[in-house]
């Protein structure tokens, strides 16, 4: 592997960098778990986790779905027959090829991942409010290259890309 800006190859993570990392997922996981709460009355976690998809990346198709989710694409048709029910979801014929189905957000379905995503970032707030002012700054920094590395790039409009290490 690379480093940033050479061509040495960079030396195994410390276990106090991996450590440390673990502990912010766990941190992280424990927002995530809250704001599913929220709304665990109206769609359970894997429904959640397809609309999240759809609002981050953009319509979907039900193999990409499947594929997110690590399902058979039986099981990924009846989560989002559901959600289709529950008006949260709806499927449209894609423009550039009618034999797929794009799977959309619906208003109301749009409406849920706001809400689950705005108590997300309140409660990130909330614990980089806790944080020396002078570190913020790094911290954003290291997240931003930690997504990269994992092929995660940002958009201004909140979406997410995968690039090719994922």
């Amino acid at each position: 592997m690379d480093t940033a800006g050479g061509s040495e190859l960079a030396p195994e993570p410390s276990s106090r960098e991996v450590e440390a990392v673990m502990r912010a997922a766990d941190t992280l996981l424990r927002v995530v778990s809250r704001s599913v709460a929220e709304v665990e009355d109206v769609v359970n976690t894997p429904q959640l986790r397809v609309l999240v998809l759809i609002h981050t990346r953009g319509p979907q198709n039900l193999g990409g779905v499947a594929a997110e989710l690590g399902v058979h694409a039986s099981n990924a048709t009846r989560i989002c027959d559901r959600l289709v029910a529950a008006d949260l979801l709806e499927r449209r014929e894609d423009p550039a090829d009618r034999r797929y189905i794009r799977l959309e957000l619906t208003t109301k379905g749009k409406a849920l991942v706001d809400s689950v995503l705005e108590h997300r970032r309140q409660a990130i707030a909330e614990v980089i409010l806790r944080m020396p002012l002078g570190r913020r700054p790094a911290l954003a920094a290291a997240l931003e290259a930690f997504a990269a590395a994992a092929g995660v790039q940002g958009t201004t409009d909140g979406r997410f890309t995968l690039g090719a290490n994922t």
